[in-house]
């Protein structure tokens, strides 16, 4: 049986649509009494007695947690201390710890805690006071979630033995671009990055040739480095949307790659559409200050095989409108179903 109550995503194209989760959904099944190995404060289902559930119970402070427990779940409490021992009997074999939505800051987490889990698969410490990251010493960690903090810092090698990392989640915190530098050296599964709503004025440096998914929204990037995308060549989805983005800071051809299907750079500051690879499925521009329809930006030769795989284009919220398409258009966009100008 899967251990949360609703799947955790697991495709990476579902990912790109679907940023968060509800641990509220209740099960069809009845949970029924508790197992004798369990907290008292806590549910351990018979059924499955290697989890126990402890969410919205009004806890101020985890609970001891007995032997046998791999999956434990405190969201959705007043947590703020968590207290030396609580995990003794579980530090090589609790696998998922879900601490989102308490009240928990750095200080409060006593040596000996987290720091003895080396085991963990997924650390979801989402909306809590953390002002820097607190990682467990598990190489088996594939996701960690510590968005809606207070992160201001990230220091460097953190993560450099999370070879098995795959998803990390930092948006909503206050991270500068100098603040990440070097927090992601070492990974070298890592697929989704999630950088949005923090205080970045560049796309991160150092991160792994493995990811597939990169989202930079809501930050104050005006520039990116020429040969950027070059060094990622898994990369599929980047949105770089709500920024201070200029022409002059997009170098010729930076989007210019093969793997990437979709680009948002929509609510920026752009005036002309940037040069795309006509491998490009979805582009997004609108709400930025574009007057001109390239269709050089698309397709720099046509043929028939030389077109634009484009399938959906955002335009409405600049200053063109579709009679700005010259007239070869439907020949290099002739796989465009939606292109929008209001």
């Amino acid at each position: 049986m899967f251990p949360l109550r609703v799947p955790i995503l697991a495709v990476l194209v579902t990912l790109s649509l679907c940023q968060y989760y509800d641990y509220d959904y209740q099960p069809v099944p009845v949970l029924g009494p508790s197992g004798p190995n369990c907290n008292q404060e806590c549910d351990c289902p018979v059924n499955f007695p290697s989890a126990m559930y402890c969410d919205n119970r009004k806890l101020k402070f985890v609970p001891i947690v007995p032997t046998g427990i791999k999956y434990l779940y405190l969201q959705n409490n007043l947590i703020e201390e968590i207290k030396a021992g609580v995990f003794d009997n579980v530090t090589d074999t609790l696998r998922w710890l879900i601490l989102d939505n308490n009240q928990i800051t750095n200080a409060k987490v006593s040596k000996g805690t987290i720091d003895k889990l080396t085991a963990l698969e997924k650390l979801f410490f989402s909306y809590n006071n953390l002002i820097e990251p607190i990682i467990p010493p598990s190489k088996a960690l594939e996701e960690l979630r510590l968005t809606d903090n207070k992160l201001s810092k990230f220091p460097a090698g953190l993560l450099s033995d999370k070879e098995n990392l795959t998803s990390i989640h930092l948006q909503h915190n206050e991270l500068t671009s100098d603040a990440i530098t070097g927090a992601f050296k070492g990974l070298k599964k890592l697929l989704s990055l999630d950088v949005s709503y923090n205080k970045l004025k560049k796309l991160p440096a150092g991160v792994p040739s493995s990811l597939g998914m990169l989202y930079a929204d809501h930050n104050a990037i005006e520039s990116i480095g020429a040969g950027y995308l070059n060094k990622l060549p898994a990369l599929q989805y980047l949105r770089v949307s709500h920024n201070k983005l200029v022409d002059s800071g997009i170098p010729a051809g930076v989007f210019n790659v093969t793997s990437l299907l979709e680009l948002d750079l929509s609510f920026n500051k752009l005036q002309s559409i940037p040069e795309v690879n006509e491998q490009l499925e979805q582009l997004y521009l609108q709400a930025n200050e574009i007057t001109k329809f390239d269709l050089s930006s698309f397709c720099k030769f046509m043929g028939p095989l030389n077109y634009s795989r484009l399938k959906h284009l955002r335009l409405d919220g600049n200053n063109i409108t579709h009679s700005s398409m010259p007239p070869d258009s439907v020949n290099c966009l002739r796989q465009a179903s939606d292109i929008m100008f209001e």
